[in-house]
């Protein structure tokens, strides 16, 4: 390698041409970054103590240092961004000069000659600087002054076009002078001598120029030779890239982390795929050649586009897959890759991919009804695809998801309909979705919600009128805060604003009423001549039942959950009656600590340990040691993190106790259950945030 600090003009200058991989980015620097250059240019040309202006480096791959060749071609790996910026700068002013009688130091001719083109060479060599694809043809019409193709760069052009118009007689000598002293540090990279890939990795170890998808993509092709460069990128990389068509460089590094997910079993975080593609490429699991890599990616990377993108051909398979969107369920995908992958390959038919998709969304969308914490939903999307059994797909798929238990539970039909009954749906994420499903469910001509406003039946307005509170009754005001937002008292229509907070049997028969309205919602009320608080739970208890045959959950039989349930090891069994201070005070003490752990949360379960009792959800969050006169607890939490305003705990940091964590309470008499309580909850808390 040989780097030095060099002139810009001087490197440029002579027969050479710089060539910009296939495998690079466009071009990209916009007007922002072009209006930043020029200001520079022009402020160190009135400026005679300022040496000159460093841009930055340009990194480029020679044959040899001392190869001899009429026109060396460098294959630039950092520094095309300024480089080009810089090429379509002097083409403006060559323009200029050609157009304007002004008086500086060089012409068209010389600019053209010396720092565009090889003035000796003919096709493609002719040019100092060959970029791809459409930047490649605009760049090059650009210096030829012929009319643009149509399938252009709008980008060179419009940086070209705020050049053009920048430049004049009062600054152009100013510009010129200013390029004149533009430095670089100049990096000459030998052919099997220097790693391009360190070099251009420690270029962009911020990893604020390029993308996950830019680095990943350079290191698959920066090593190969030219020939399989461009088969690479033109079978598999450029027609991938152009499947997302605006949307790749805001979706292929979540694609990839959602890709590396499933081919190495473990999450890689968003800041880190590029690192951890590296690590899958160079382990044991990744496919032997860097070809076949490239293809698996571009197989995985189309079922992601039709998954994500909703690019999926048939109708209803891309339906299904927007309604995971809506809710918003991205954590799903490393688990529908896979089984997308076997629908392709027609190891699973189109009515099973859409029956696994339904459950997939009544899982998602029950447990957000049910107000179940989603944060550990990424870790059972990402392992749940093992339980896979391909000779019983769906029914495996079934009971995988029937199996799930406790903060990963599929709600039952009674807990769902018990919660959506009383759930506050008007300040629902998913409240549009909720009543979309519900009005077309089972029907052709379908309803666009959007359409409509959200209607409540008893009003808002917390001063109701007269005829209101009579007809809800003496404890209206109860009724209204218990049943204002909850699904039985919701609805939609056109007529907001008429409707208004009129009475319920005006609501029904005025005009654009809900006796006159097309929408199913609507319904119950024909049938019912008064509002009152049996009347919401009883709509809300019908549209509840309704939402279970929408929603629906897996319905295995304990015979058919039985083959798939894992096989139990055998252990020893504890109990209450296996730990010797457990009586007396201590079992009172005991029991009331224990009725109030198991009341945090419904996740929360007792395990009978040898020397101790485990409470845990993911994983424990509170051990029991039961001591002759006292419950010595350990708090799975680190001692830094708890918040003792009375002093209770103690840090027992690689102390060596039985337990789990780093905080020990000791717990004496019913007195301190209060406070111990919320310490408690502090370790629990601290569990669900990284579960």
């Amino acid at each position: 390698m040989k780097a030095s600090s060099a002139n810009l003009l001087s490197v440029i200058k002579g027969p050479k041409q710089f060539v910009i991989p296939i495998y690079q980015r466009t071009y990209s620097w916009q007007i922002a970054q072009c209006e930043k250059l020029l200001k520079d240019i022009i402020r160190i040309s009135k400026d005679p103590s300022v040496p000159g202006h460093f841009i930055g480096s340009i990194v480029y791959f020679q044959e040899g240092i001392h190869t001899v060749s009429d026109v060396p071609e460098l294959l630039v790996i950092d520094g095309q961004q300024r480089l080009t910026t810089v090429s379509i700068l002097i083409a403006a002013m060559a323009e200029f000069i050609k157009d304007n009688d002004v008086e500086i130091e060089t012409s068209f001719t010389k600019l053209q000659n010396y720092y565009l083109l090889n003035a000796e060479e003919e096709g493609n060599l002719r040019y100092k600087l060959l970029l791809t694809r459409r930047d490649k043809e605009t760049l090059i019409d650009l210096i030829k002054g012929v009319p643009f193709r149509e399938n252009h760069s709008q980008r060179v052009i419009e940086n070209f076009n705020y050049f053009k118009d920048k430049i004049n007689k009062e600054n152009a000598v100013d510009i010129y002078n200013g390029i004149q002293r533009l430095f670089i540090v100049d990096v000459a990279l030998e052919k099997d001598k220097d790693n391009p890939q360190l070099i251009f990795e420690s270029l962009n170890s911020t990893g604020l120029d390029l993308s996950h998808a830019d680095l990943i993509r350079n290191y698959i092709l920066m090593g190969q030779e030219v020939n399989l460069q461009n088969e690479l990128y033109e079978r598999f990389w450029y027609p991938m890239e152009q499947s997302y068509g605006n949307d790749y460089s805001a979706y292929f590094d979540w694609f990839m982390r959602d890709y590396l997910s499933v081919k190495t079993g473990s999450i890689p975080k968003i800041g880190m795929v590029y690192e951890s593609f590296k690590n899958y490429v160079q382990g044991d699991s990744a496919p032997e050649s860097i070809t076949e890599v490239v293809e698996d990616i571009y197989k995985f990377s189309n079922h992601y586009v039709n998954i994500v993108l909703h690019k999926e051909n048939d109708t209803d398979i891309r339906g299904a897959f927007k309604s995971i969107s809506k809710l918003k369920v991205d954590v799903s995908y490393p688990y529908f890759l896979p089984i997308y992958n076997d629908y392709a390959n027609e190891v699973i038919s189109k009515s099973e991919l859409l029956e696994i998709i339904g459950l997939v969304e009544s899982y998602v969308f029950r447990r957000a009804i049910c107000g179940i914490p989603t944060n550990s939903m990424n870790k059972t999307f990402s392992n749940l695809y093992k339980s896979v059994q391909k000779d019983r797909y769906v029914e495996s798929v079934k009971a995988s998801l029937q199996l799930l238990e406790s903060y990963k539970r599929f709600p039952s039909d009674s807990e769902f309909e018990k919660e959506i009954v009383l759930k506050d749906v008007y300040n629902f994420r998913s409240r549009n979705y909720l009543l979309s499903k519900l009005e077309n469910y089972k029907r052709k001509e379908l309803v666009n919600v959007d359409n409509y406003t959200i209607e409540h039946v008893m009003p808002q307005n917390p001063n109701l009128s007269e005829e209101w509170r009579t007809m809800l009754g003496e404890n209206w005001k109860v009724i209204q805060e218990n049943y204002l937002h909850t699904i039985g008292n919701l609805t939609l229509t056109g007529y907001n604003s008429e409707l208004s907070d009129r009475p319920f049997g005006q609501k029904k028969t005025i005009e654009g009423g809900f006796n006159d309205s097309p929408i199913r919602l609507n319904d119950f009320f024909r049938r019912a001549e008064i509002w009152r608080e049996e009347e919401i739970l009883t709509r809300a208890k019908e549209l509840a039942a309704k939402a279970t045959g929408i929603w629906i959950s897996p319905d295995l039989n304990d015979e058919q959950l039985e083959y798939y349930k894992p096989e139990e090891k055998s252990s020893a069994t504890y109990s209450v009656d296996s730990y010797d201070y457990l009586k007396g005070d201590m079992i009172e003490l005991y029991e009331a600590l224990k009725k109030r752990i198991l009341n945090i949360d419904s996740s929360v379960h007792e395990e009978y340990k040898k020397l101790y009792i485990a409470y845990k959800s993911s994983t424990n969050f509170v051990d029991i040691v039961p001591q002759k006169s006292r419950l010595r607890l350990s708090l799975n939490i680190p001692f830094a993190s708890i918040i003792d305003p009375k002093g209770y705990c103690k840090d027992i940091t690689d102390l060596g106790r039985w337990g789990n964590g780093d905080v020990e309470v000791g717990f004496e008499n019913l007195n301190q259950l209060d406070d111990v309580m919320e310490l408690i909850e502090q370790a629990f808390d601290k569990q669900m945030e990284a579960v």
